[in-house]
C-alpha cells in the first residue's frame, strides 16, 4: 500500500478536517490521544498526519513533504504554491473582504490613490491592481489589521471576515467583497502522478463523505 501523508491546518480547520476524513474511512486515533507528537500514523491504512499553521501548508504540499494539504483558500490564494486544488470542502466559510470607515466609499469609487492594510498582501494587490485597476499602497500587517484605519495608517484594509461584529464595534463596516472562501484540499503535483490511484481513491471517499452531509 502506497503511504500517504496529510497536512492539516491547526485549530478548528484540524477539527473538522479530521471529523470528515474519519466519515470517509481515513481516520487516526493517535491524534484523539493528548500527544506531544509531531507525525501521528494509522498504519493499518499506511497514512501519517500532521499539523501545520495555515500559511505552511502549501509550502509542505508544493515540496513533496505533504502529499495531501487541507487549509483555507485565503491561504492557498496568499501564498500561490505549486499544487493541485481537488475539492472545496464546505466548511471554514467566510469572506476576504475590503473594509473601512463609511467616508473611504468615495475613495474606492473615485479610484484614488489609497493605503491598504492586509495580512494579505498579494491578494490585496490583485484585486485592486486587475480588478479595480486602481493604485494603492498596500501595507503588511501581521496583528489586528482593524487598527490600521483607526489610527490613520491606512484608508482601508483587506481581511477575513465572518460575522463583521469586530469591524462594527470599531466603526468599520464592509466597502466589497473580494471574494468567497472555505477549506480546501490540495494534492502534490508529482504526488498525483506517481499515487494516482491512491488519491483518487480519497478524494472520491471524501467527496461521497461531503455529499452524504
Amino acid at each position: 500500500m502506497e503511504e500517504l501523508t496529510i497536512a492539516l491546518t491547526k485549530g478548528r480547520l484540524a477539527e473538522k478536517s479530521m471529523k470528515l476524513l474519519t466519515r470517509a474511512g481515513y481516520p487516526c486515533r493517535e491524534m484523539e490521544e493528548d500527544s506531544r507528537k509531531l507525525i501521528f500514523r494509522n498504519e493499518e491504512l499506511g497514512l501519517s498526519f500532521f499539523l501545520s499553521k495555515g500559511p505552511d501548508v502549501p509550502t509542505y504540499v508544493e515540496y513533496g513533504a505533504a502529499d495531501i494539504g487541507i487549509t483555507g483558500s485565503d491561504i492557498i490564494m496568499e501564498e500561490n504554491r505549486r499544487a493541485y486544488e481537488v475539492l472545496d470542502l464546505g466548511f471554514g466559510k467566510c469572506r476576504m473582504c475590503v473594509a473601512g470607515p463609511e467616508s473611504a466609499r468615495s475613495l474606492l469609487e473615485h479610484h484614488e490613490m489609497i493605503r491598504v492594510a492586509s495580512k494579505y498582501p498579494n491578494i490585496a494587490r490583485e484585486y485592486f491592481q486587475n480588478r479595480r485597476h486602481q493604485t494603492v499602497d498596500i501595507i503588511k500587517l501581521n496583528g489586528s489589521v482593524e487598527l490600521g484605519p483607526i489610527v490613520q495608517l491606512s484608508d482601508v484594509i483587506v481581511d477575513i471576515v465572518e460575522t463583521g461584529s469586530t469591524l462594527r464595534e470599531n466603526g468599520l463596516t464592509v466597502l466589497d467583497t473580494v471574494c468567497s472562501l472555505s477549506a480546501r484540499m490540495i494534492v502534490n503535483q508529482v504526488s498525483m502522478q506517481m499515487k494516482t490511484d491512491r488519491i483518487l481513491e480519497l478524494i472520491g471517499r471524501v467527496r461521497d463523505a461531503l455529499n452524504e452531509g
